[in-house]
């Protein structure tokens, strides 16, 4: 374009090519024709075979190329070429891992495709890359497509018009329960587990048999899914047929585990399977996380030691460990238990979404049955007639040597011949043929000429097709096909007859697909199982005594035994703060400044060979550390502000389930959170920051689980500065500087109401201002 061409602005909408309509009209029919489409074609599967369009176009490509089971392998890249260049117009990467997950044996239960390479594994690693793998049908993918030829469906066109696929397979099994389905469309999802294709097609004879069945009677012959990777369900009969009638439910299934004794009383415990769809190597990870946080401390290590099968080891801590109670808190913890969903969601003649009851979809997979026999019986009666036609006119030439060959040999047109010709007329036989008696009447066309068919059937014979024995196989052949011809119109013409022959080929698949094949057996065990009691975390762990120790910076350990951490080491600018003696089963109470309470597992700590780790990581504390006790179930504390207020809490009351911990202290903008003293006798010993000591009944506190509190000593400047509950009989003792204890017997100098001033320390009262110097122990 040269400089001096003039811009070109922008095109203005003529009144021929404007529409106008509402917005919400325009959006809401767009949204609408979106939402039809996933559901129909994407998300949901039809009832009567099973399978989306996807997975539909995959089968039918590859037994278009020829993939048939006793064929050879061809490369995956070639396959999904052709599925997106001939029927699926969408990416690649989409329709190759679609055909790779009907190749995967641990997500289905009866694999589609028979794959060649690296399909992926139940680790979770990702199939290789398409132009590495090579796949082919496997014999049920081939059965599920039995009839294509024989108008058993409707076929539609593709996408682009220039082939035509199949509407629906006609699966001569109910293939939708077998393998099972998932997909989440615009409001609404299906998610179907897997089933044993033996049960099932027991529960369909069943319905055969007594069309009226309930879905409790059809439950009898398929009792529950059957995962590809075995497992235990333990969902009860109850909510197993509740979810079967109703379509939508879930079922917990657990893990496959067995104790193996070592000797000398250890022992391990192997998981053999895992749940459906779980990933061994995140639950290895997840398993490993547990150990590693001490979330479980009667698990002591977790092995992967699978080669070609699942084999996980798990090692108990001691022989005191309850395998059974051991197992039931990592079905909690893990997913060595979870739960598999069922909705039954899926389209009714390929239409209507409904979520469907058991007794529904088998139903809808039997009427489907009918209508392919159905089908497949007016087509083959079609090819009887072309038969029967074209052998009419071949007995004619038999019949009628002589006159046909002179025809074919002497005329123009020996077609048109043919058809012209009477072949009702008696005609005379050579002299080699008349010792010969033809079973066959004069006439055997329909007329007295020969229809198309007929005579170009004769045109195209072979010569040494012209014997005595081919005479006597056409006619028994005619007679075969006029048998089957009165078979095929009497069982279009009954139902019963329909229903039998349903039966029939129900009983012939599940001889090659049930539970006597190669791989068909039951491999999900359902039990009852009585759940274990409730049990506390520290029920399985030694009591061993500990020194638990927290430096000023926030590290925390444990050291083995009592009375340790004299000599402890730390980072540079750190020592130790708190020293508590404490044993593996107790549980620490943490009071931040914030006013919350945490609880800590003393045997989730860290051991002592380290400098410890930062008590951060395992709570949400995002304060200083205030106070740090040792739960004593059924005790009470005293919790107080640093501005001097405060209450009495039951500790059951404080304990924290979560690393949040609990709020017990209403802190105001400047308030901060200082001390928590166990409870310890009848009245409360206060020191202000001023020296000033006040001694009153524990009476005088309220008991609450929650909130400021009341004023424990009142202050002209300073706050708290410590606090400790006493027996008023026995007196105050603290430790002086030097080590020597010193106790006052007499403290009715200090005694006085709960939020006085109080009076100044006894002489020779610690300089901190403080009843127990740090180091503290309880």
């Amino acid at each position: 374009m040269s400089e001096d061409a003039p811009t070109p602005g922008p095109i203005e909408p003529s009144d021929e090519t404007l529409t106008t309509e509402p917005l919400r009209r325009a959006i809401g029919e767009r949204y609408l024709t979106y939402a039809l489409s996933t559901i129909m074609h994407r998300a949901l599967p039809d009832a009567r075979d099973g399978l989306k369009p996807v997975h539909r176009r995959i089968l039918y490509a590859m037994r278009e190329l020829g993939l048939r089971p006793s064929a050879g392998f061809r490369k995956s890249a070639k396959i999904s070429g052709d599925v997106m260049g001939n029927y699926h117009p969408h990416g690649d990467a989409a329709i190759y891992d679609a055909m790779a997950r009907l190749a995967q044996d641990f997500n289905l239960r009866y694999p589609l495709v028979e794959g060649q390479g690296n399909f992926g594994s139940i680790d979770g690693d990702n199939p290789a890359a398409a132009r590495y793998t090579e796949a082919r049908l496997t014999p049920l993918a081939e059965a599920l497509m039995e009839g294509l030829d024989e108008n058993a469906v409707d076929l539609r066109p593709n996408y682009d018009g220039t082939l035509s696929e199949p509407v629906v397979l006609p699966a001569p099994v109910p293939h939708l329960l077998a393998n099972g389905a998932s997909g989440i469309a615009v409001g609404m999802a299906t998610a179907i587990p897997p089933h044993n294709l033996d049960e099932l097609i027991g529960a369909c004879l069943h319905l055969l048999k007594h069309p009226d069945a309930s879905d409790e009677a059809l439950l009898v012959h398929m009792p529950g899914p059957d995962f590809p990777t075995g497992g235990v369900l333990v969902e009860p009969a109850e909510s197993i047929a509740q979810a079967y009638r109703t379509g939508r439910g879930s079922f917990r299934l657990r893990a496959r585990w067995s104790v193996e004794e070592l000797g000398r009383g250890q022992r391990l415990i192997v998981v053999t399977e895992i749940p459906w769809q779980v990933q061994k190597s995140k639950l290895i990870e997840k398993l490993a996380d547990i150990v590693a946080g001490k979330k479980l401390p009667a698990l002591a290590d977790v092995r992967d030691e699978s080669a070609g099968d699942i084999r996980i080891v798990l090692e108990p801590r001691s022989r005191a460990v309850d395998p059974e109670q051991l197992m039931a808190m990592l079905f909690r913890l893990s997913d060595l238990e979870v739960r598999v969903p069922l909705n039954m969601n899926v389209l009714i003649d390929g239409l209507v979404p409904r979520v469907c009851s058991l007794r529904e979809v088998l139903r809808a997979f039997l009427d489907h049955r009918r209508e392919v026999l159905r089908r497949r019986s007016r087509h083959r009666l079609e090819r009887i007639a072309q038969r029967l036609e074209v052998l009419g006119g071949l007995l004619i030439a038999f019949l009628n040597l002589d006159r046909v060959i002179d025809i074919i040999r002497y005329d123009d047109d020996p077609k048109a011949a043919l058809q012209a010709e009477d072949w009702s007329r008696p005609r005379k036989r050579a002299a080699s043929e008349a010792s010969y008696v033809s079973p066959l009447p004069m006439r055997a066309g329909s007329g007295p000429g020969m229809t198309e068919a007929q005579a170009e059937a004769i045109l195209n014979m072979r010569l040494r097709s012209l014997r005595r024995l081919e005479e006597m196989a056409l006619l028994t052949e005619r007679d075969a096909l006029r048998a089957e011809q009165a078979g095929l119109e009497a069982l279009l013409g009954s139902e019963d007859l329909q229903w039998k022959a349903i039966a029939a080929d129900l009983r012939e698949r599940r001889k090659a697909f049930g539970a006597r094949s190669p791989g068909g057996a039951r491999r999900t065990s359902i039990a009852k199982v009585e759940e274990v009691a409730e049990i506390a975390p520290d029920a399985m762990i030694e009591r061993e005594p500990v020194t638990v120790a927290l430096s000023e910076m926030g590290w925390i350990r444990t050291l083995k035994g009592h009375g340790q951490g004299a000599d402890l080491r730390h980072r540079d600018g750190d020592r130790t703060r708190f020293l508590l003696d404490a044993y593996t089963t107790d549980r620490l109470l943490v009071l931040g400044a914030n006013g919350r309470i945490y609880t800590l597992a003393v045997s989730a700590l860290p051991g002592g060979r380290g400098l410890g780790e930062p008590l951060r990581l395992m709570i949400d504390l995002d304060a200083p550390v205030a106070a740090l006790r040792v739960h004593r179930p059924g005790g009470r504390l005293v919790v107080a502000t640093a501005d001097g207020s405060g209450f009495v809490v039951a500790e059951e009351d404080v304990l924290a389930q979560t690393r949040a911990g609990r709020v017990v202290l209403n802190l105001g903008p400047e308030g901060r959170a200082s001390h928590m003293v166990p409870v310890q006798g009848d009245h409360v010993a206060v020191v202000g920051q001023n020296r000033k000591m006040l001694v009153f009944p524990l009476d005088s506190l309220p008991v609450m689980a929650r909130g400021k509190g009341v004023r424990l000593q009142s202050y002209k400047g300073g706050g708290l500065s410590d606090i400790v509950t006493l027996n008023l009989a026995d007196g105050l003792a603290w430790v002086q500087d030097g080590g020597k204890i010193r106790r006052e017997a007499d403290l009715s100098e200090w005694t006085g109401k709960r939020g006085q001033a109080g009076r100044m320390a006894p002489r020779g009262f610690p300089r901190d201002n403080r009843f127990a110097p740090p180091p503290e122990r309880p």
